[in-house]
């Protein structure tokens, strides 16, 4: 049994239904069976409020989460940059922990620190700015008090800008920075970091320390293109290992 099970990345809609469904497959044949589960952010393409959970597709994947918790399985939510506004009746529902960043967590005597991961792109000014301005609890809560229906259509807007200036931006600016990154090791005290954001999972070893960059995941692809998605283990002993969708797995140290 796995000690923890890591993803993030998987910006589930209801107009990706592959990727819906290897989601669902996921909770089913490898979460449920992990003593914990942490989401690391972008779970949903995006989240217009906990009043958006009667929306049948909102539901159904929420239902399946619950599933997993009801299994036994600890579930932990970290917030991502389209997620972030997911609160406590989501939480209740899905039967999840909600938890701040950079989270710590002792996992089979590992020192793990967790986050989501854009907050360290601080390169990205003009998105570090955004963010500073919709983490605020006074703009979220008037946000929050808008219509759900135009709080849809002002995301829609957000989210077509977002798409035209990020292809004006170099992949340096939208990764995360080595200064950022060693100032979360350094002020955790960890050795160990596992985030998503940016779309390009890998294994980074910098001096003593180990940052685990998750894939984000997208099956509804057309060849030649491949499907892409994984996630990160824990086993008992604290060795961490990346995986593949079929759950091969990819490297361990």
């Amino acid at each position: 049994m796995p000690a923890a099970l890591f993803i993030s990345d998987l910006h589930l809609q209801s107009s990706h239904p592959r990727t819906s469904a290897a989601f669902l497959s996921f909770l089913e044949h490898h979460a449920q069976y992990a003593q914990a589960l942490y989401l690391l952010g972008d779970l949903f393409e995006y989240w217009a409020g906990d009043d958006d959970l009667e929306d049948p597709f909102n539901a159904r994947m929420t239902a399946a989460i619950r599933a997993v918790s009801d299994a036994g399985v600890h579930v932990y939510w970290i917030a991502g940059n389209r997620d972030f506004l997911v609160g406590s009746g989501f939480a209740a529902a899905a039967g999840a922990t909600l938890l701040s960043e950079p989270h710590v967590a002792t996992i089979a005597g590992q020192r793990i620190v967790l986050l989501h991961g854009d907050a360290e792109c601080t390169k990205d000014v003009q998105y570090m700015e955004f963010r500073a301005m919709v983490r605020q609890p006074a703009w979220q809560k008037q946000f929050l008090s808008m219509p759900l229906a135009q709080r849809k259509a002002i995301i829609d807007g957000l989210r077509k800008s977002s798409r035209e200036h990020n292809g004006e931006k170099s992949m340096d600016i939208m990764d995360v920075t080595p200064d950022a990154v060693a100032q979360v090791f350094a002020e955790h005290a960890s050795t160990v970091m596992i985030h998503g954001h940016t779309h390009r999972p890998a294994l980074h070893k910098v001096d003593d320390t180990l940052r685990y960059v998750l894939p984000d995941w997208e099956c509804d692809v057309t060849p030649p293109q491949q499907p892409r998605g994984g996630w990160i283990a824990i086993d008992a002993r604290g060795n961490i290992t990346r995986h593949d969708l079929s759950g091969d797995i990819i490297d361990q140290v």
